[in-house]
């Protein structure tokens, strides 16, 4: 048993895919529009112009895979009470993700050393995922 997380980004999932393959270095392995749907969607679900928009997709963000959708077009996204945390080996290498991830995001808590860390800081991307960084000792 394992548990993937899947995020729902109401219209913006192209360009958050896109955000993290540029930061985090993420390898898109599956990308589906709701045009390409092999059924057809019932009458009225999809709003017009979102028939190019992502029903579902999975990228990799080292070993994990993370799955991500437009959603159903329901209003806003909300990530609250949760946060994706990556664990790193180095210091440099947690600092140069957290400057990417807190690109037109919110620092929430600055990166710096801890008494479980070398390295750990919290950031809520310009996509409102929160995401907590770790170099664990």
């Amino acid at each position: 048993m394992y548990v993937q997380p899947y995020l729902f980004f109401n219209g913006q999932c192209e360009e958050a895919i896109e955000f993290y393959r540029k930061s985090l270095d993420a390898e898109v392995t599956q990308l589906m529009r709701f045009k390409d749907s092999p059924k057809p969607h019932p009458p009225g679900m999809l709003p017009p112009g979102w028939e190019n928009k992502v029903m579902h997709a999975s990228f990799r963000i080292g070993d994990t895979t993370v799955m991500a959708s437009d959603g159903m077009c329901g209003g806003n996204s909300n990530f609250g009470g949760i946060s994706l945390s990556v664990a790193v080996q180095d210091d440099a290498k947690a600092e140069q993700l957290f400057a990417a991830l807190s690109e037109g995001g919110k620092v929430t808590m600055p990166m710096s050393t801890t008494f479980f860390a070398s390295r750990f800081g919290m950031v809520t991307d310009r996509f409102g995922v929160g995401w907590m960084v770790i170099v664990a000792t």
